[in-house]
């Protein structure tokens, strides 16, 4: 039976922010409060450029050159319409997905659903931790067996004694480290036509290599964790406003809230998309120009970075993977407690403390240390990093399709289902991820 949901304590009662006059605001303050404003939409795009994501890109750089620039003008609108359905499932039905799926369908969906969900994440978790090892290990001379362990328990205290909204925040502004690729393809001067061109003609290759990279691609920025944070978050949110119950968040569900989530989630997937297009666009017009075609370390990923910021490039880069990784591995964390607290109707939300929450701090916790515990099987951290992706790529399109089918049903949504648009993109996303999985695997060790 699901656990009636009580009022936070008055520690985690929403605090309004102060409104500035606008003739006291600066332009530094107008973007500060517009930043500040964006809600889990943002922090949701932001924690899908993690490390697995940098890497990825990366990769597919180095390897392809510009040739995958193309896939981050058609996972925009796809990975948008995933991640808005998630969110307007969350504010329309007042729970997180699993808490939907537990009532709409027998429970080996939810089983299923939480499994895919919990496995691309312990990967995913250990990969994150592992290119976060490497980066410090990179710059402080320190092996990264030392480190992650460090980083692991950083962020469980984060989660378990601190804010996260807080710390997150703080993190948000280190992720802004990623748009030194974009100053990086401004100095190496690339050839803006080559890249005009491969980012309008799509360049597809029936080879394993090459759909391996499209599949890590489309796993990195359409995860299967990502679905589940972001309903999740629309709940939190209305929690802060006051509403502590499905039945009141429901009532507030209105069309102003759904058009904000809406604005937060394209704006927030379209900052991931951009930094998404010129990691490739660095790493080709410098790793792939180069003739480094395979990456294995992150001292190889960070050359990227040099000739904008010289010796600071490792510095850089380091800065950049650790501060997505803080932001993404509690996200994957997080998600993971989600799912299995919704789905066993216990308590779950980050904005009580441990003891009002056991099972889901602890799934939690779990999580994290069985992620930590993956970092010892002497598997490269860049590789790791890959091939979690290529594992959400596997993995998410029966989520997808799991969401489609949750957001088209007028049962659950009432008169806010799916719009025609919508549902074109999410089964576009289904078809070609789904598409792309099979072809990985035909192509395997051709």
């Amino acid at each position: 039976m699901s656990s009636p949901e009580t009022a936070p304590s008055q520690a985690t009662q929403f605090i309004p922010v102060r409104e500035d006059k606008p003739h006291e605001k600066r332009r530094w303050g107008r973007l500060r409060d517009f930043y500040d404003q964006l809600g889990p939409g943002l922090i949701t795009g932001a924690a899908d450029d993690d490390p697995s994501g940098i890497s990825t890109y990366s990769v597919a750089g180095a390897q392809f050159g510009y040739a995958p620039l193309w896939t981050a003008l058609f996972s925009f609108p796809l990975m948008a319409a995933v991640q808005l359905m998630c969110a307007r499932l969350g504010l329309v039905t007042g729970r997180g997905l699993a808490g939907v799926i537990r009532r709409m369908y027998p429970r080996w969906v939810l089983i299923g659903a939480c499994s895919l969900l919990v496995a691309a994440n312990l990967i995913n978790i250990a990969a994150d931790l592992a290119g976060m090892g490497e980066a410090a290990a990179m710059v402080t001379g320190i092996r990264a067996y030392f480190w992650t362990p460090v980083f692991a328990i950083f962020i469980l205290s984060m989660l378990f004694w601190a804010s996260y909204r807080a710390v997150a925040r703080i993190f948000k502004w280190l992720t802004l480290f990623l748009f030194s690729y974009i100053v990086t393809a401004l100095v190496v001067h690339p050839s803006w036509w080559q890249i005009l061109r491969a980012t309008l003609v799509p360049h597809i290759e029936l080879s394993s290599a090459y759909l391996s990279v499209f599949v890590g691609i489309l796993g990195t920025t359409i995860s299967p964790y990502l679905f589940f944070w972001q309903a999740a978050q629309e709940v939190e949110e209305e929690r802060l406003l006051g509403h502590h119950t499905v039945r009141s968040r429901q009532k507030a569900s209105t069309s102003y809230g759904l058009d904000h989530a809406r604005n937060d989630v394209v704006i927030g997937m379209f900052f991931s998309n951009l930094v998404m297009f010129f990691i490739i666009l660095t790493t080709g017009a410098t790793l792939h120009v180069a003739g480094v075609l395979q990456i294995d370390t992150a001292q190889q990923a960070a050359e990227a970075l040099r000739p904008m910021a010289g010796k600071a490039a490792y510095v850089l880069f380091t800065l950049g993977l650790v501060g997505t990784g803080v932001l993404g591995v509690p996200v994957l964390a997080g998600s993971c407690a989600y799912a299995i607290a919704e789905g066993a109707g216990w308590k779950a939300s980050l904005h009580y403390k441990p003891a009002r929450a056991r099972a889901f701090y602890s799934v939690i916790a779990f999580s994290l240390l069985l992620g930590l515990a993956l970092n010892y099987v002497h598997l490269s951290a860049v590789a790791m990093l890959f091939w979690s992706a290529v594992v959400n790529g596997v993995l998410a399109p029966p989520l997808v399709v799991l969401v489609l089918l949750l957001t088209n049903n007028p049962k659950v949504m009432g008169e806010h289902v799916n719009p025609p648009l919508m549902k074109w993109l999410g089964w576009t996303c289904a078809a070609a991820m789904t598409l792309a999985a099979i072809g990985m695997f035909v192509t395997a060790g051709s």
